[in-house]
C-alpha cells in the first residue's frame, strides 16, 4: 500500500494543471513546468486537492512516485526550490559574469566557468563564499547544485571545498610523524 500515493496534493490559488497523455503541465505564479505521469495513474481533483489514483494494483510501485513528481511541480511553480552551497578555503570564491555564467576560483591553476541552464538562477553573497541555487524544477536545481559541488568536493583532511550548507563533514586525522 502506497502511503505517499494516497496523500492529497494541496492545490493553491493561481495553480492550474492539464494532463496531455503521460505528461502533466502545471502553471503557477512562478512559471510553467511539466512532470511525467506513468501510465495507469490519473489525477483527480477533490475539494481543491489533487489526488493521484491508480487503475489497478499493478501500478502500486509507481503510485507514490507519480504523486511526488506532481507535488514537486506544484510546489515549484508556487514557492520554487532552492539549494544553498558554501565555499570553504583560503582564496576560494565564486562570482557572476554576465547573466548565466558563474566563475569559480577553487585553487586550481585556472578559473572554472560554469554556465547556468535555463530556468536556474544563482545568487552569490557579497563575500563570494555562499551560493543560493533557485528554480522551479526540483531535479534541475539539485543537479546544478551537485555539479557545482563536484568541482571541488569537500576534503576530509582540511575541510576545504564546495559543500552544501547543511552538510556535516567528519574531519579525518592526518598522518602522524614517527621519530
Amino acid at each position: 500500500m502506497s502511503r505517499i500515493g494516497l496523500k492529497p496534493i494541496p492545490k493553491p490559488a493561481g495553480v492550474s494543471y492539464t494532463v496531455n497523455g503521460n505528461t502533466v503541465e502545471v502553471k503557477g505564479p512562478k512559471g510553467t513546468t511539466t512532470a511525467l505521469l506513468p501510465t495507469g495513474i490519473k489525477l483527480v481533483e477533490k475539494d481543491n486537492n489533487i489526488v493521484a489514483e491508480r487503475e489497478n494494483d499493478s501500478q502500486k510501485a509507481i503510485h507514490g512516485l507519480a504523486r511526488a513528481l506532481v507535488f514537486n511541480a506544484v510546489e515549484g511553480v508556487t514557492n520554487g526550490w532552492k539549494k544553498e552551497l558554501d565555499i570553504v578555503g583560503i582564496g576560494y570564491r565564486a562570482e557572476m559574469k554576465g547573466k548565466g555564467l558563474v566563475v569559480f576560483t577553487l585553487g586550481y591553476s585556472h578559473p572554472i566557468e560554469f554556465p547556468l541552464p535555463t530556468g536556474i538562477d544563482v545568487a552569490i553573497d557579497p563575500k563570494q563564499t555562499h551560493l543560493t541555487v533557485t528554480g522551479i524544477d526540483r531535479q534541475k536545481v539539485g543537479q546544478v547544485a551537485a555539479d557545482m559541488r563536484s568541482l571541488r568536493k569537500p576534503d576530509p583532511y582540511k575541510n576545504k571545498g564546495v559543500r552544501y550548507t547543511d552538510e556535516k563533514l567528519k574531519k579525518k586525522v592526518g598522518k602522524t610523524g614517527s621519530k
